[in-house]
């Protein structure tokens, strides 16, 4: 049976066209900290950290822990969220 609510929360996570690239650039890049992600997208810092969050949340991405630094790649959700949306295509 499916869960609405979590199937909701996920949908919500990456219906936004910038967490969208988030995903295709950690899918081709993964272990990117958020600077990273702004700079190669060229977003603000600001924006592409609240990106992430809304990404961490229903668990697309997976954040790790390098010192100073938060690492970031897509979790198993994220990439089968990322091959249905390439299907969309």
């Amino acid at each position: 049976m499916i869960n609405y609510r979590k199937a909701e929360r996920i949908v919500r996570g990456f219906s936004n066209h910038r967490r969208i690239q988030i995903l295709e650039l950690l899918s081709n890049y993964p272990e990117l900290s958020v600077l990273e992600v702004s700079n190669r997208l060229k977003i603000n810092f600001k924006t592409a950290s609240d990106h992430i969050r809304r990404l961490a949340i229903p668990g697309l991405i997976i954040k790790r822990n390098q010192g100073p630094n938060v690492r970031h790649k897509l979790s198993p959700i994220g990439v089968v969220i990322l091959k249905f949306l390439r299907t969309l295509e």
